[in-house]
């Protein structure tokens, strides 16, 4: 098994949907990130060997064979989407570590990208000839229509669960806004699109304006808020995998997990745990992390259940600051975690739920600390 690492990454700002990226198609999202990224790695781009990208929205065909396209990229390079929902950008690093690792390619362009504003609208056929479509926002997430959870009330029972009050829920959604408006992400982890240079959504949450909202899911004691779940978003994040002696952040591990269906906001306890225990460390070990903060109690409850120091954890803003760009959410993650070890060394930990009860982890290190490892995974 090779050892693998990060070479360089960039994202697009997070921009909620509606916003500056209305009119950019999914595809450009992603293709004005290959040629800085290659360049910030010295890479030709005849050496990619496959570019691989998670998405949930776009409706079918490969977003990635066309951002490849789009970008310049030589047509040799083949070309793979999937879709795993919030896990799919951080699967498809996931995903492209692996090839690498099994020595079927020694470059892999890998991320996730999402736009909620140029999504197709989505509908069932007719059942009745002639009959109206029915459109649907949501697709299935389990076998069990009369059993399938809507997110934010599965939050919200979350909520409920691990005691976690809508009071608790706004301070660590205030908190995500702060870190984010004292740290704002720029150069060059942000590549400008569309003229947007920086995440544009986090402010200062006061409390006024938090208890004016109205609950949205769950009771008034622990229920969700708009302040509490993160906003749909369009973004793009992409990384550039290989070799890890030629990296500057070397990957040590990744793993995905399945637990229970109708508590999809717990996933990523049991996938940081297999990941922990597949590496020797302790999820106390990690000096940076990245948890998606979908729902403000889905954070709160994995970092309760993990034992994770909360001041570790989203230290510069989460997805409540920024907003929840589904496909690419992962890779946004990845990448911040890319630019906290190259810049302050030391050991990262992404991790993020999906619908249905699924969830990915990954730890990355500085290429400096120690000898470079050999990659871990598992399904």
């Amino acid at each position: 098994m090779s050892a693998v690492g990060l070479l360089a990454a960039r994202r697009t700002a997070v921009v909620p949907r509606g916003g500056a990226f209305r009119e950019v198609e999914a595809f450009a999202l992603v293709a004005a990130l290959v040629a800085p990224v290659l360049a910030a790695a010295g890479v030709a781009p005849e050496a990619v060997d496959e570019v691989i990208l998670g998405n949930a929205l776009s409706g079918g065909g490969n977003v990635a064979r066309v951002a490849a396209l789009a970008a310049g990229l030589p047509q040799e390079v083949p070309a793979l989407t999937l879709d795993t929902q919030c896990c799919s950008g951080l699967d498809a690093i996931r995903l492209g570590a692996a090839r690498i690792a099994a020595g079927e390619a020694r470059h892999v362009l890998a991320g996730g990208v999402e736009s909620f504003s140029r999504a197709p609208l989505r509908a069932h056929r007719p059942r009745v000839k002639d009959a109206a479509p029915d459109f649907y926002r949501q697709p299935a997430f389990t076998p069990w229509p009369a059993l399938e959870p809507d997110l934010a009330e599965a939050a919200a029972r979350l909520a409920g669960a691990d005691g976690l009050t809508r009071a608790m829920q706004e301070a660590f959604a205030a908190e995500s806004h702060r870190r984010a408006l004292a740290c704002p992400a720029g150069p060059p982890e942000l590549v400008p699109v569309a003229g947007v240079t920086a995440d544009p959504f986090a402010r200062a949450l006061v409390p006024g304006l938090l208890a004016r909202l109205p609950v949205l899911a769950g009771d008034g004691i622990h229920g969700i808020t708009a302040a509490t779940m993160a906003v749909e978003a369009d973004a793009a994040a992409l990384v550039l995998l290989g070799p890890a002696q030629d990296a500057p952040v070397r990957l040590l591990g990744a793993v995905a997990r399945g637990a229970d269906p109708l508590m999809p906001a717990l996933a990523p306890v049991p996938a940081v745990q297999a990941l922990c225990t597949r590496l020797a460390l302790a999820a106390q070990d990690f000096e940076h992390v990245e948890l998606m903060e979908a729902y403000a109690a889905q954070a709160l409850a994995g970092i309760g259940r993990l034992g994770l120091d909360p001041r570790r954890v989203n230290a510069q803003g989460g997805a409540l600051a920024r907003g929840h760009p589904i496909g690419a959410s992962g890779a946004v993650l990845a990448v911040r975690a890319f630019f906290r070890v190259q810049a302050g060394g030391g050991r990262a930990l992404v991790a993020i739920a999906g619908a249905g009860g699924i969830a990915s982890a990954l730890a990355l290190a500085h290429g400096g600390d120690g000898a470079p490892g050999t990659w871990q995974s598992c399904p």
